[in-house]
């Protein structure tokens, strides 16, 4: 969860470490902190909350030095304070670490150092980790640190410096992502390569059990048992603008506006439109595996568990395999049924996602085939998975995803087109089918046409304390996604249910103080879904409808509505969706909320 970023060179340390949380802080933001070796020593300035506090506070303490650490916290041990805050060192003030992850055993091996004479400062499972590096370390560093890593349990992504070995950083992965920058007699750690692609795109990924001991003389990689291994060095193509907000306000604005492009990107090269079918080089060698599968579990948090109940609709409904749609939270822990003729999909935006990575193991670990979605090309569960499929939705800042969403959402759909085509739908249906597909992001960019409609109705609902969210069918998981995006960036707190549930307890919230958004597109349900709107009015709900263009009878029923235009009803998600994200957005604005760093968020779950 928490932001990582290292610098050994010839430039200001302070600077690049300044600029690459900058770019990390979407990974965590409640204290911040870096340390700066000048040849002497160590120096450390750490304070609380957001990077600018950190700034402020080297104006008044500046750090000088080419070799430096960094670090964004996202709490889970100890509450946002200058103590808890990163860098953490150990007692004689040598050794100096940041780390990303969860020290499952702390209690124990805090108990054992406390034993031993240690005392500490912080109520964080970090600290034990550099006094454990303390406590062993004699004459040789390297070793202390890797003897360190053998004695905890749970993850761990971490930097360290030290006054026994000046001008190197040791750099340590399980669990947690690490990368590292190549320049020219300058290298780059950080928790992914935004912060890095301003200096260079020459880059590696560390595994597992994996650590780099970084020098002026070069990189040496290693296992923690001290085997040397050898790094490919692959070049990222991320472009420096897509990191940018662009003349946007927000990170989030940014990112729904570049949806008709993201579901393009999705799209592009994989579609043979007068064939009706799609191409995924992906999945390619697994596609006979894939058609024949007996069932496929897709597995997936937060946004994109939504995402995979969408998948769970458009395979069933086209290709009829069963699919069952997994949290990844509770999928290792349930002893699910799972075996070799079964497949599962792992959906993850960062494709660092812990549970999501824990999932697709306990899969794998059973026989099954196993395939990532994911947008972070190099990312763990890409690399782990036997094929998948990049969702090509470039950086996604915001931590309430929007882009990614609806890139998931259509790679899902060229997933299910692939297998129906080679098993049972029709040429014609399978043209129909991308015919409307490639229409998707121009009728997207009409939706966005409405934003400024949106922003001004949306200042009605600023000070409401609830929201209901209903929809039947495909949009089932749209009035879930919609009630997670208001309740990440306003605050307000809010529900998604299927609309004939409301009767089944909900019901009993509504009044005039219950403002009620219906997905109320035109499709075989609409009758039913009309239903449920007038059992809300009757009870004096407010009520915002997301209707298909030219439906005019809806109007009598509704405070406001938002028109989408009509496309096939498997693909109105990918329309439904935007204005909800718009009016989530504008509320939160108008309340003044962080809609790009919601409080208590990160944008890369990497812990449990």
């Amino acid at each position: 969860m928490c932001g990582i970023v290292g610098y050994l060179g010839n430039k200001d340390a302070v600077d690049v470490l300044i600029g690459g949380l900058k770019r990390l802080e979407y990974r965590g933001y409640d204290s911040a902190g870096i340390a700066v070796q000048n040849g002497t020593g160590v120096n450390m300035v750490k304070e609380v909350g957001k990077i600018r506090n950190l700034e402020a506070a080297l104006e008044n303490t500046p750090l000088k030095g080419n070799v430096g650490i960094g670090h964004t916290r996202w709490a889970t041990h100890g509450e946002p304070n200058q103590n808890n805050a990163h860098p953490h060192t150990d007692g004689s003030g040598n050794i100096v670490l940041i780390h990303n992850g969860i020290i499952e055993n702390y209690a124990s091996l805090k108990k054992m150092l406390e034993d031993k004479g240690h005392t500490f400062k912080s109520e964080t499972d970090t600290e034990i980790l550099v006094h454990l590096i303390e406590e062993f370390y004699t004459d040789d560093f390297e070793a202390a640190v890797r003897k360190a890593l053998h004695e905890v349990d749970g993850t761990y992504g971490i930097a360290v410096v030290s006054t026994y070995m000046p001008d190197h950083i040791f750099v340590a992965r399980k669990g947690s992502p690490i990368v590292i920058g190549v320049g020219k007699d300058e290298y780059f750690v950080a928790s992914d390569v935004t912060p890095l692609v301003q200096y260079t795109r020459d880059v590696f990924y560390l595994d597992d059990y994996e650590m780099a001991i970084i020098s002026k003389k070069g990189v040496t990689t290693k296992t923690i048992e001290n085997k040397k291994i050898k790094k490919n060095v692959e070049r990222v193509t991320i472009e420096l603008e897509s990191i940018e907000k662009g003349g946007f306000d927000h990170f989030m604005l940014k990112e729904i506006y570049e949806q008709p492009k993201t579901i393009m990107d999705a799209m592009r090269g994989r579609i043979i439109k007068d064939e009706g079918i799609v191409k995924l080089g992906g999945l390619e060698a697994v596609a006979d595996r894939l058609i024949k599968a007996r069932k496929i579990i897709i597995t997936a948090s937060g946004t994109s568990w939504h995402a995979a109940l969408l998948g769970e609709y458009l395979i069933e409904e086209f290709c009829r395999i069963p699919v069952e749609v997994e949290y990844a939270s509770e999928f290792r822990y349930r002893n699910p049924i799972v075996g070799e003729d079964d497949v599962i999909i792992a959906i993850s935006q960062s494709g660092e996602t812990a549970d999501t990575l824990a999932a697709l193991r306990e899969g794998k670990r059973k026989g099954a085939l196993v395939l990532g979605v994911v947008n972070a090309v190099g990312s763990t569960i890409a690399r782990e998975t036997d094929a998948g499929v990049y969702i090509h939705a470039g950086p996604e800042i915001g931590v309430a995803s929007t882009k990614a969403f609806t890139s998931q959402v259509t790679v899902l759909t060229l997933i299910t087109l692939m297998i129906a085509r080679r098993l049972n739908m029709s040429s014609e249906t399978g043209k129909a089918m991308v015919d409307e597909l490639l229409r998707i992001p121009e009728k997207v960019q009409i939706i966005l046409h409405q934003n400024d409609y949106i922003r001004d109705f949306a200042r009605r609902y600023t000070d409401e304390r609830n929201f209901l969210y209903l929809g039947r069918g495909f949009n089932f998981p749209v009035a879930l996604e919609g009630a997670l995006k208001l309740k990440e960036i306003s605050y307000i707190h809010a529900e998604g249910y299927p609309a004939a549930e409301m009767k089944h307890g909900p019901i009993a919230l509504i009044d005039k103080d219950m403002p009620v958004v219906f997905l109320a597109t035109k499709d075989a349900i609409y009758d039913k879904v009309i239903s449920n709107i007038e059992e809300v009015k009757a009870r004096g709900g407010r009520i915002i409808c997301i209707a298909t263009q030219g439906d005019d009878v809806i109007q009598k029923y509704a405070d406001h509505v938002i028109y989408v235009p009509e496309t096939l009803k498997a693909l109105t998600p990918l329309l439904s969706v935007i204005p909800l994200q718009l009016l989530s957005y504008h509320v939160a604005v108008m309340r003044g909320c962080d809609v790009d760093q919601p409080r208590n968020l990160a944008k890369s779950v990497t812990v449990e």
